[in-house]
């Protein structure tokens, strides 16, 4: 038996139905790292036996894991651990070095490097002057292959001179020139992505997306960065602890 299931302790005397047990026994098991992202979980037939459970229960707990975002299942291939990212509200941290420090590998798919008049509301949030340029990043922000987030990052040129120079992280960018974003404001809301949004984070038209607005600021107080990505929330959660 796969050591990771000995873990899974089902109780037959409990009112919980086997299912929901086996169920939660695997989402905890997951979210603890037993199985990493990518990585296959074993079949229901593989469960029912090693667990001496139905197929049927290991079905429905496999369900639940799924509607959950936890799993994904490829005909022909298996059931396999969907990459997800729980990120916390209390830390500022990039991308890159969030999706590094949980194992992923993390890419972009570039779709536009541009230096650009901004809009008026970019001007107000930036604290910008009339004759002000900004360097515009649009891209797909990539873990092991798979589209996370459409993200569009907005940085007055003052800031970023190059929008070139950022070939990954942008905060390591910043860091190397001196302009380390230091604090940040950052706001998350819901929407509806629209066909364009939807083709680019690779979801059906009309699909829940988080659109987190983040506004970035240098330690002396100067606004560096407007950034708007919007997270698949198959893939993403966002997560704060409360303590009392």
């Amino acid at each position: 038996m796969d050591a990771r299931l000995q873990q899974l302790h089902l109780d037959t005397s409990l009112p919980t139905p086997l299912y929901h047990q086996l169920a939660s026994g695997l989402e905890r098991a997951i979210e603890a790292g037993a199985w990493l992202a990518g990585e296959a979980l074993p079949s229901e037939r593989a469960l029912a036996e090693a667990l001496d459970v139905s197929r049927i229960t290991a079905r429905k707990a496999l369900d639940r894991l799924a509607e959950l975002g936890l799993i994904r299942r490829t005909r022909g291939s298996g059931t396999f651990i969907t990459p997800r990212l729980n990120q916390p509200l209390t830390r500022l941290v990039s991308f890159t070095e969030m999706l590094t420090q949980r194992g992923f590998t993390p890419t972009s798919r570039w779709l536009s490097r541009t230096l650009a008049a901004p809009t008026a509301e970019e001007s107000l949030r930036l604290g910008l002057a009339g004759d002000a340029r900004v360097a515009r990043l649009k891209r797909l922000r990539l873990a092991d292959g798979v589209v996370m987030a459409v993200e569009e990052s907005c940085l007055p040129q003052a800031i970023l001179g190059d929008p070139e120079a950022v070939e990954s992280s942008l905060y390591a960018t910043l860091d190397a020139a001196g302009r380390s974003v230091a604090r940040a404001l950052q706001h998350v809301s819901a929407i509806n992505a629209d066909a364009e949004l939807a083709r680019l984070a690779e979801v059906p038209e009309g699909q829940a997306l988080l659109e987190v607005t983040r506004l970035g600021y240098l330690a002396d107080g100067t606004p560096a960065e407007l950034t708007v990505t919007y997270c698949r929330t198959d893939y993403y959660d966002f997560v704060v602890e409360l303590t009392r």
